[in-house]
């Protein structure tokens, strides 16, 4: 079975995270969520950018990158700055995009450019592209595959996002069964 890890950093984009990891779920991918901040204790609930709160199933400290094939990051700029300020996240980022996927979304693609793994084509949330600066930014596509890079624009094309993944992980006959079960015509 394919699986993902999904790091969430208070102020995450809550409609990122949970379609991905719904979408994910369906498609067969086991998706383990895991939270950055050591001092959130026994609960370990996450609270997103809208005050909503997504438990979460292990410490990053504890991951294991061998034990994934994908690492996907959704957006909120709160989230996305504290990802990008965690020393684990930058280092699991370099790991997996050597042999396995990563991916973000929205705001997050700051991440992969400060861990140097962005892809020399993507796309994120118009607002970011002129926080992360690079080249090779794509507004005609909600999602943009760029070798083992991931990215896509917004809470809007989350479910897309999560199909392109499922697809990439697990199969088109998976992929297609997602989608017409979600009745996801738009992607």
């Amino acid at each position: 079975m394919a699986a993902v890890l999904l790091p969430l950093a208070a102020g995450f984009e809550e409609v990122e995270a949970v379609g991905l990891i719904d979408v994910m779920r369906r498609g067969g991918i086991e998706v383990r969520i895991a939270y950055i901040d050591d001092s959130l204790g026994h609960g370990k609930v996450v609270i997103g950018a809208n005050g909503i709160g997504v438990k979460a199933d292990t410490a990053l400290k504890n991951v294991i990158s061998e034990d994934f094939d994908m690492m996907v990051l959704p957006g909120g700029w709160d989230g996305t700055h504290a990802l990008a300020e965690h020393p684990r996240v930058i280092e699991l980022l370099k790991e997996f995009k050597e042999n396995k996927v990563v991916g973000a979304m929205c705001a997050a693609p700051y991440v992969l450019k400060k861990a140097g793994v962005l892809g020399a084509d993507y796309t994120c949330y118009p607002g970011a592209k002129e926080e992360i600066a690079h080249p090779g930014y794509r507004e005609d596509k909600k999602v943009v595959v760029d070798g083992n890079v991931m990215t896509s624009q917004g809470p809007g094309t989350a479910l897309c996002f999560g199909l392109a993944i499922v697809e990439r992980l697990v199969g088109t006959e998976s992929m297609q069964a997602v989608k017409d079960g979600m009745l996801l015509d738009y992607c």
